[in-house]
């Protein structure tokens, strides 16, 4: 048996095998294979393009819908100062001069105008936060003061000092708490052998 190499073929061989291989490999000149070509390359631009603008419409919604969402975030965070004072109005009258039917009115009207503000929060998205314990969030809360608290974990809120808000998903202020001093309380012994 002898083997059939290139070497060994007759002229007429060697040309059937070179048809043979252009066959496999399109070459410059072939139009078909250069349309495919370009044809491949026109689809794969096409399906970029598209998926590009599928993209952008996706982004300009999503823009839309937050432009509407918060867009009284401005107006909000200037009517948080409104309804501070309002409950600031409200904790500053004791009970002892609630028994004068003048206070008593007055009491009544400004807490039925923060009853109403607070209402219009919730419609248009804004929720008062007033967390008076559990764990300090740092998303929500701010923290003014550490303080030791027996029986309480540190890092735990111990004291509301002022509401936060929120609008849909976004912190408009945080609510102002005290937390617990890590460690336990101690005794504060002054010398007063001076």
């Amino acid at each position: 048996m002898t083997e059939n190499t290139a070497e060994n073929q007759t002229p007429e061989e060697n040309n059937e095998i070179d048809n043979v291989e252009n066959l496999e490999q399109p070459t410059q000149d072939d139009p078909i294979a250069q349309l495919t070509k370009e044809r491949d390359d026109m689809r794969d631009k096409m399906m970029r393009a598209l998926a590009e603008a599928d993209n952008t419409r996706k982004r300009a919604e999503k823009m839309q819908s937050d432009t509407t969402k918060y867009a009284v975030a401005g107006f909000a965070k200037d009517m948080l100062d409104i309804a501070d004072n309002l409950r600031r109005a409200l904790d500053a009258i004791s009970e002892d001069q609630l028994q004068d039917e003048t206070v008593k009115l007055l009491h009544e009207g400004v807490a039925a105008t923060e009853r109403v503000m607070l209402s219009n929060f919730e419609k248009h998205g804004i929720t008062k936060i007033e967390p008076t314990s559990g764990k300090f969030d740092p998303n929500f809360h701010e923290v003014m003061f550490e303080g030791p608290a027996a029986g309480v974990e540190p890092g735990e809120i111990i004291q509301l000092l002022e509401a936060g808000y929120v609008l849909h998903d976004r912190l408009l202020r945080p609510a102002r708490v005290g937390v617990a001093k890590s460690g336990e309380p101690t005794e504060h012994n002054v010398d007063t052998q001076a």
